[in-house]
C-alpha cells in the first residue's frame, strides 16, 4: 500500500477503545491485521498496550496498523513510545526507519536499522526479517537494500521455524514478477505452516498475473473454503474475476461476480477510502454506472483533501456522462482537471469525457481540442473526434465538418467508424461548395475533388454502400463544365442504377427509387444536351415508368418532341 504522511488525526493516548469482546492476544491483533481488519486490530492492540505498557511488541505492532492505514506521524508517535516502554526491543527502531521510508528519509531509516540491530540478539532474526519488509513495503521498493536482510534472517533462522521469513521473500520476488522464486518461498512457507492463507492468496494472485484463470479462482476458493472470513481472498478473487471479463465471452457475469466479491470483502474489512475507490474502479469496468455515480457521490465528502480525492472526481465524471448526466459530467471533469497539479497523473480517457461532456454543452471547439488530446494520448479512441465531426455536420457548420473529418480520417483511414467519416465529410464538402456557389462566392472546385475521393475510398472499403456511387455522381455533376459538358457524372448514375436494381425486392425502398429517377433524368438530360434524343427518351421513359408524374421526365421528353421553332427572318431593309 502506498504510504503518504498525514497530520496526527487519531489519538494518541491509547486510551482502550474497542469491544471487551476483542481477544485481546497479541497474535489475535496480528490475524486481524493479516486480514486487513485495522479498525479492529487498531482497538484491540491500544487495549493491549495499556494493559501491558512495558512491552515493545505491542507498540510495533501498533504502529504497523498505522501505518499500513497510512498514518505515518500516528505510527512514528506510537514507535517513539515504545522506544521509551522498552528500550532493549529492536522492532520500535525498526518500526521508526519503517516510518522514514513512507516519508522518503531513507538516511534516517538507515539509523534507525542500525540501533536496532544494535540491541538485538546476534542470533535474532526477527529484526533482519522486518527491516527487510520495510524495504519492500513501501511505495517504491528498495529491492537492493532488501535482499541482504531477508537472506540473513533465513540464515538465522536455521531450524526454518518461521514461515513468515519466507513468505517475505516470496513478497520479494512477487513484487518484481519472479513468480517461480515467489512460488518456491510461498510453498517452503506453507509446508512449516498450512495455515498461513495470506501465502495461499499470493499464490492465486500470481496465477491471475499469468492468466491462468481458472487455477486462481480454484487456488482463492480453497482459500475461502478454509476461512469464509478472510477478506483479502475475496478481494483478490474479486480482482481475479474484473480481469478475466475483459473478452471474455461471459464478461458480464465475471462482471457481476467481481463487484459481488468486493462486495464480501467491504463488509469483511473497515470500507476504508482506499478500498472504496478500489470498489468504485470495479464498478466502472463493469459498466455499472448508476452504482458508481452513487458510491463516488458518498466518497467525495470521505476525504477530500487526499491526493486520491482526483480519483474520485475522475470516475465521479466518468459516471455522471455514462448516465447522461451531462452538466454534472462537465463539472465533476472540469473540477478533476483543477485538482490536476501532476500532469502525468492525466489519462486518455480524462481527456475523453471531458471533451464529450463539453460536445454534449454543444461546446464542440473546446470538445474537438480534449478529444483532440485524447486520441493523441490513444489512438483508439478516435472515434470519439468523428462525434465532433458529426456535430458540426448536425449544426450545418459544414465547412467546420470538412476540416475535423480531415483530421479524423488521417488519423483513423480505415478503423471503426471510418465508412460514416468519409460519407459525412464527402456530403459536407459537396454542402460547403453547393453553398458557396448558390452564394456566387465563386468557390474552388477542389473541395469537390476532395468529396469525390472520399466517396470513391467509401465504395472501395464498402462496395455494398451503393449511395457512394450517387454521391459521386452528384459531385462529378458539379465538377463538369457549365458551358461545355462532358458527362463525367453519367459512368457513376449508370453505376448507381445497376446496383440498385439489382437489390432484392424488399431493398427496393422508396428512397431507392427516388434516387433511381434521378439518375435516370441526369443521364437523359445530358444526353439532350448532345442532342442523343432516343437515349434521352429512354432514360426519362425509365424514369417515368417509377414515378409516373415526374415533372422532369415528363418535361424532357415534351421538349424532345416539341416541332423546333422556325428560324427568325432577317429584317427587311427599307428602301
Amino acid at each position: 500500500m502506498k504510504m503518504t504522511k498525514k497530520a496526527i488525526t487519531l489519538s494518541l493516548g491509547l486510551v482502550v477503545m474497542g469491544s471487551a469482546s476483542f481477544a485481546q492476544s497479541l497474535n489475535d491483533a496480528k490475524k486481524a491485521l493479516d486480514a486487513e481488519q485495522y479498525q479492529k486490530a487498531t482497538s484491540m492492540l491500544k487495549t493491549l498496550v495499556s494493559k501491558e505498557a512495558n512491552k515493545g511488541d505491542n507498540y510495533f505492532a501498533l504502529g504497523e496498523a498505522y501505518l499500513r492505514t497510512e498514518y505515518v506521524d500516528s505510527a512514528r508517535a506510537v514507535f517513539t513510545k515504545g522506544v521509551t516502554a522498552d528500550p532493549k526491543n529492536p522492532l520500535n527502531y525498526i518500526g521508526l526507519g519503517e516510518a522514514d521510508l513512507a516519508s522518503n528519509n531513507p538516511t534516517s531509516a538507515k539509523t534507525n536499522f542500525a540501533k536496532g540491530v544494535e540491541v538485538s540478539s546476534k542470533k535474532d532474526y526477527l529484526p533482519q526479517l522486518y527491516i527487510g519488509k520495510a524495504y519492500i513495503s513501501v511505495a517504491k521498493p528498495d529491492f537492493a537494500s532488501a535482499l541482504p536482510y531477508l537472506q540473513k534472517a533465513e540464515e538465522l533462522d536455521a531450524n526454518d521455524k518461521d514461515a513468515e521469513t519466507f513468505v517475505a521473500l516470496g513478497d520479494y520476488y512477487a513484487l518484481q514478477r519472479k513468480n517461480s522464486e515467489a512460488l518456491q518461498n510461498y510453498m517452503r512457507a506453507l509446508n512449516i505452516n498450512p495455515n498461513i492463507l495470506r501465502a495461499k492468496v499470493q499464490i492465486g494472485r500470481m496465477y491471475k498475473e499469468s492468466r491462468a484463470f481458472p487455477e486462481a479462482e480454484s487456488q482463492l476458493k480453497e482459500v475461502i473454503a478454509q476461512d469464509a472470513n478472510y477478506g483479502p481472498a475475496y478481494r483478490e478473487l474479486s480482482e481475479l474475476y474484473n480481469q478475466w471479463s475483459f473478452g471474455d465471452p461471459e464478461g458480464a457475469a465475471k462482471s457481476a461476480l467481481a463487484i459481488d466479491n468486493y462486495k464480501k470483502y467491504l463488509d469483511l474489512t473497515d470500507k476504508s477510502f482506499d478500498s472504496r475507490i478500489r470498489y468504485a474502479q470495479i464498478l466502472f469496468y463493469a459498466k455499472d454506472y448508476k452504482d458508481l455515480e452513487t458510491e463516488t457521490s458518498a466518497l467525495a465528502t470521505m476525504n477530500p483533501n487526499s491526493p486520491k480525492a482526483l480519483v474520485v472526481s475522475r470516475l465521479r465524471g466518468y459516471s455522471a456522462y455514462e448516465n447522461k448526466n451531462y452538466p454534472g459530467a462537465l463539472q465533476y471533469m472540469n473540477d478533476f482537471f483543477a485538482k490536476v497539479k501532476d500532469t502525468s497523473r492525466i489519462v486518455a480517457d480524462d481527456y475523453l469525457y471531458l471533451g464529450q461532456a463539453q460536445l454534449q454543452q454543444k461546446q464542440d471547439s473546446l470538445a474537438f481540442k480534449n478529444i483532440y488530446k485524447a486520441v493523441q494520448m490513444d489512438s483508439t479512441k478516435v472515434s470519439a473526434l468523428g462525434d465532433v465531426a458529426k456535430s458540426y455536420y448536425d449544426a450545418k457548420n459544414y465547412p467546420k465538418a470538412v476540416s475535423t473529418y480531415e483530421t479524423v480520417i488521417k488519423m483513423n483511414p480505415s478503423g471503426v467508424g471510418s465508412l460514416y467519416n468519409y460519407y459525412y465529410y464527402g456530403v459536407a464538402a459537396y454542402l460547403t461548395y453547393a453553398k458557396a456557389y448558390g452564394d456566387k462566392t465563386n468557390p474552388s472546385k477542389d473541395i469537390l475533388v476532395k468529396a469525390d475521393s472520399a466517396f470513391a475510398t467509401l465504395v472501395k472499403l464498402s462496395p455494398t454502400t451503393i449511395d457512394g456511387l450517387l454521391w459521386r455522381a452528384r459531385v462529378n455533376a458539379l465538377k463538369d463544365s457549365e458551358t461545355d459538358p462532358t458527362g463525367i457524372d453519367v459512368p457513376f448514375f449508370q453505376q448507381y442504377i445497376d446496383a440498385a436494381t439489382a437489390l432484392p425486392a424488399d431493398k427496393q425502398t422508396a428512397a431507392v427509387k427516388k434516387n433511381l429517377v434521378e439518375a435516370h433524368n441526369s443521364i437523359a438530360r445530358f444526353a439532350a444536351v448532345k442532342g442523343d434524343k432516343d437515349k434521352a427518351k429512354a432514360e426519362w421513359d425509365l424514369a417515368l415508368a417509377i414515378d409516373p408524374a415526374n415533372a422532369i421526365a415528363t418535361d424532357g421528353i415534351k421538349n424532345l418532341t416539341a416541332p423546333a421553332k422556325p428560324a427568325a427572318k432577317a429584317p427587311v431593309k427599307k428602301k
